[in-house]
């Protein structure tokens, strides 16, 4: 791996490594449903149980959500997750100030053969993938031999469409890159599209999606439902999300919504990078702290993050918002450390706003009594802990100046949620819609 790079402030370095009485406000979202077309099991590719090698290359400016949740649910899969640089270095400057370290240089594995091939999207990353020509001899050759390629939001037009490798397909991509596919592709709105050896999605908001489509056509479909059921995916893709909150109150800020969120080892990587990607994305400044004795810390599904900084540093600054994501591990270390238990006490006594996800509620929030005359949810398997379970089936909770959620299938409502509290239901739609969580 590479050597340890210093890390500015507002970014977070990820290295990825090979292992396998109140009152009740609803807020729908409806949009035109969008086709998300069921992927049969005959039309799966190989079905074998035997592990699965994949490649994900990556690229200054590719999308860092994109990338971490393929990776993240391709290994709860059992898949051997390769991640290429096809920069000259390891490290590569995704999106919104956060940083990737590659396995290898692409070059190291122009002879390797994988059973799938998936680009994340982002710009300029899908142009630098384009323009990598190792990787475009390894897709063409994946082509060749009747494998699979598959890519998401800018890549199925910039680099797949290009490399003509879609001639004759049904694809989709992200909607403001839809004139830039060759004539010959057929271009279709589907969230999701598979036709013959590619998958192709649109865009953040359907990267679970494309990813659970993904571990379907390697594995097959008992397989794919097996990963998904513990995401907790939204049945209504596309089309609506609802956010349940009781007890109203404003969240305020001076000038922009300073937010902290630890991470430790055992952390669910794909809920820490949601919360991350999305509240960066509306010009939050967030703040990484890890809670360990050192700034990297090795995520749940074996994805290494760099904080930003230590938790002994950040604690002494003041937050809008502390937020917890998930994992096992993780919060176990978040319910250990007791300054960012204590932390948490003096944001709920401050009356500033305090949040956690998936095991996060139910191990962090509740032992410490920061669940007391509160309603709220966690990851269905950890609900049974929690005091008040008359709100565990809601997606997102917001009691008051509490905010939580369920696993990683919740993460982008959990995140545009806290993006609602602090500027309003027009950005948080703006944000879903640019995303592709909801329909634009």
């Amino acid at each position: 791996m590479a050597t340890r790079h210093p890390i500015p402030h507002q970014s977070s370095l990820i290295s990825l490594t090979r292992h396998p009485t109140a009152f009740t406000r609803i807020h729908p979202l409806t949009r035109p449903i969008i086709s998300f077309p069921s992927i049969s099991a005959s039309s799966s590719s190989t079905m074998a149980s035997t592990t699965k090698k994949v490649l994900v290359p990556v690229a200054n400016g590719s999308e860092p959500l994109e990338a971490v949740i393929m990776i993240d649910v391709l290994r709860r899969a059992g898949a051997d997750v390769t991640v290429a640089s096809v920069e000259k270095g390891l490290v590569v400057d995704a999106c919104h100030g956060v940083k990737i370290v590659a396995d290898g240089l692409i070059h190291e594995f122009a002879e390797d053969v994988f059973d799938l091939i998936s680009l994340p999207g982002g710009m300029p990353g899908a142009s630098n993938l384009k323009d990598s020509k190792v990787l475009r001899s390894l897709a063409e050759k994946q082509a060749a031999d009747g494998r699979l390629n598959a890519a998401i939001c800018a890549a199925p037009a910039i680099a797949l469409g290009s490399w003509g490798l879609l001639d004759g397909l049904q694809a989709t991509c992200y909607p403001s890159f839809m004139d830039q596919f060759p004539a010959s592709v057929k271009s279709v709105e589907s969230r999701v599209q598979k036709d013959g050896k590619v998958v192709t999605s649109r865009g953040p908001g359907t990267a679970i999606e494309y990813s659970v489509a993904l571990v379907e056509q390697l594995y097959g479909k008992e397989k794919a439902d097996e990963v998904a059921g513990p995401l907790v995916m939204r049945p209504n893709h596309g089309d609506e999300y609802v956010i349940k909150e009781l007890n109203s109150v404003e969240w305020t800020f001076n000038g922009t919504p300073q937010i902290l969120v630890p991470i430790a080892n055992g952390s669910e990587e794909m809920e820490a990078i949601i919360m991350i990607d999305v509240l960066r994305r509306a010009k939050a400044k967030v703040v990484v702290a890890s809670v360990n004795e050192g700034l990297e810390i090795l995520a749940s599904r074996k994805v290494k993050l760099l904080a930003d900084t230590l938790l002994d540093e950040a604690s002494n600054s003041s937050y809008d918002l502390v937020v917890l994501p998930g994992g096992l591990g993780g919060a176990q270390a978040f319910a250990a450390s007791e300054k960012l238990v204590n932390m948490l006490k003096k944001q709920k006594e401050a009356g500033r706003p305090y949040g956690a996800m998936c095991a996060s509620p139910a191990l962090v929030l509740e032992p410490h009594g920061l669940l007391k005359g509160k309603k709220a949810t966690a990851f269905p398997a950890m609900c049974s802990k929690l005091s008040d379970q008359s709100e565990i089936e809601s997606r997102v909770v917001v009691d008051g100046n509490l905010i939580s959620s369920r696993g990683p299938g919740t993460a982008m409502e959990f995140s545009l949620a806290i993006v609602e509290k602090f500027l309003g239901r027009e950005k948080s739609i703006e944000i879903a819609k640019t995303m592709l969580f909801v329909h634009p």
